[in-house]
């Protein structure tokens, strides 16, 4: 075949230059193949394909599942404006939260370019706007390619998750809602005591998951990086003297946890709305990247501890484990071999990597919960008055009181709503739609021994000046009387 004249000259140039045209005619009834090569830099705009997407795709876009964070420190000072004391416990989970998703974090971005080199091996990459293109060269692999293992990944850290063991109303739950939402991931608290074994009357462990799910808005993959937080943990210790049978609410629940805290594939049900058209969804879970925190009071551990140091430590005379004297329990001291003597299996508590004692809270600790941390009680019951156009105020010696009646009635922090909801009921009965403007809650008060000072409108502003008068007045009696103290001591 004749081609025509410069043809084959045209033909070489083009192929050199790394494209090849098939607008000649004489060459359209030739069938042939071409290779694409790429003899020129690919410029990629800013924002393109080309950049990295650490995160997967949700239902809302590419997002961050949470929040960047610089240090476990910056967790630790966002928990002390709202949880007063406890720091070692602070410390545990600050450490734990964020290296978890740091681990998180790598995890996903490892996925995603994985995804990318699939991609960019089957597809090839973007087409370049200037008309130069990348080469499609896939050379025939050789069997002993095919044999070989695939590369090892970078190493990552295991799950670490957390068991936080503290009396009731030192603020395990609030310490864990607030890390939730100050790293705004889903967050879902359960409660082990409906646990029960698959298969008998109950809820199983997969409800806990369930709840995530439903937190995180029917996402999976926001769901699959949240935390779950399981209180009243100590009431699925095994039980003893159950008489031959199954202990379907202790050790079999300890059984179902296993797989779950270490990471396994959770089958849920998501809840459709058929109003808004939204079919029930069936959702594979992850739980690789769930943080599981526990949390119990677990009476009697403590004596468990001082046993196990008293051994430590020798015995004098007579029964040592009996006669010893007595030694504060330290948040370090608690074992695996404590919580298996306790009534967890070694299995279980070898999944829980970090243990953290919340002490009990003491008079200053709840006077500061009810003046100084973000959303404490004080300011709500100001911002509550405050609504209906009434000032509020608490004398010093009247927070004293309801802060050593909390310590006597027990309950930690629960003890101080229930004492002010108590000594506060008339005046949020009857300071509502009527005329009192001001309102000072004094010790008298608190005992029992007089009602609350009431102070009604006036158009001179005397009730006002008159209101301010006797609270300077209490609060100068009351510091008097703490300088005089001071001196006798």
């Amino acid at each position: 075949m004749r081609f025509p004249g410069g043809a084959l000259s045209g033909l070489s140039h083009r192929f050199r230059s790394g494209t090849v045209s098939h607008r000649t005619s004489s060459l359209r009834s030739i069938p042939c193949f071409t290779r694409h090569m790429r003899s020129q830099p690919q410029q990629h705009e800013p924002g393109s394909g080309s950049g990295e997407r650490p995160f997967p795709r949700s239902h809302s876009g590419l997002t961050p599942p949470f929040r960047q964070l610089t240090g476990p420190s910056q967790l630790s000072e966002y928990l002390d404006q709202y949880v007063v004391g406890q720091e070692y416990a602070k410390k545990v989970l600050s450490v734990a939260v964020f290296f978890h998703y740091q681990r998180v974090r790598r995890v996903l971005e490892e996925r995603e370019r994985e995804r990318e080199r699939e991609e960019l091996y089957m597809h090839g990459p973007a087409e370049d706007p200037s008309g130069v293109s990348t080469a499609h060269v896939r050379p025939l692999r050789r069997p002993a390619e095919l044999r070989q293992l695939p590369p090892l990944r970078a190493p990552l850290f295991d799950k670490s998750n957390v068991m936080l063991i503290g009396p009731t109303g030192t603020g395990k739950t609030h310490l864990v809602r607030t890390l939730a939402r100050a790293l705004g991931v889903p967050f879902a608290a359960n409660d082990a005591t409906s646990f029960t074994q698959a298969g008998y009357v109950g809820d199983d462990v997969d409800t806990c998951i369930q709840r995530l799910l439903t937190a995180a808005n029917g996402d999976p993959i926001r769901a699959s990086t949240g935390i779950v937080y399981i209180d009243e943990i100590d009431k699925i210790a095994r039980k003893t003297g159950t008489d031959g049978s199954r202990d379907v609410g202790g050790e079999g629940v300890q059984e179902a946890l296993l797989r779950m805290l270490e990471g396994s594939i959770v089958t849920v049900q998501s809840k459709g709305d058929p109003s808004l058209g939204k079919p029930e969804m069936q959702h594979h879970i992850d739980t690789t990247n769930v943080l599981f925190i526990l949390s119990g009071a677990f009476v009697g551990l403590d004596n468990i501890i001082k046993a196990r140091l008293a051994e430590s430590r020798g015995s004098m005379g007579f029964s040592a484990k009996t006669f010893f004297t007595p030694t504060p329990v330290l948040n370090q001291s608690v074992e695996n071999s404590d919580l298996v003597k306790y009534g967890f299996t070694p299995e279980f508590v070898s999944r829980i990597h970090n243990n953290a004692m919340l002490s009990p809270l003491t008079v200053s600790d709840l006077r500061r919960i009810l003046t100084e941390i973000n959303g404490s009680l004080v300011s709500q019951y100001q911002s509550q008055f405050g609504d209906i156009g009434v000032e509020i105020k608490f004398t010093s010696e009247a927070l004293d009181e309801v802060c050593s009646k909390a310590l006597e009635r027990g309950g930690g922090a629960r003890g101080l709503r229930g004492i002010m909801e108590k000594v506060l009921l008339d005046t949020l009965y009857d300071v509502p739609g009527s005329d009192i403007r001001y309102v000072l809650v004094t010790a008298a008060m608190i005992k029992g021994e007089s009602p609350a000072r009431c102070w009604r409108k006036d158009d001179n502003n005397t009730s006002s000046v008159s209101f301010l008068e006797a609270w300077v007045a209490e609060e100068r009696q009351y510091w008097n009387k703490k300088e005089r103290q001071e001196r006798q001591e």
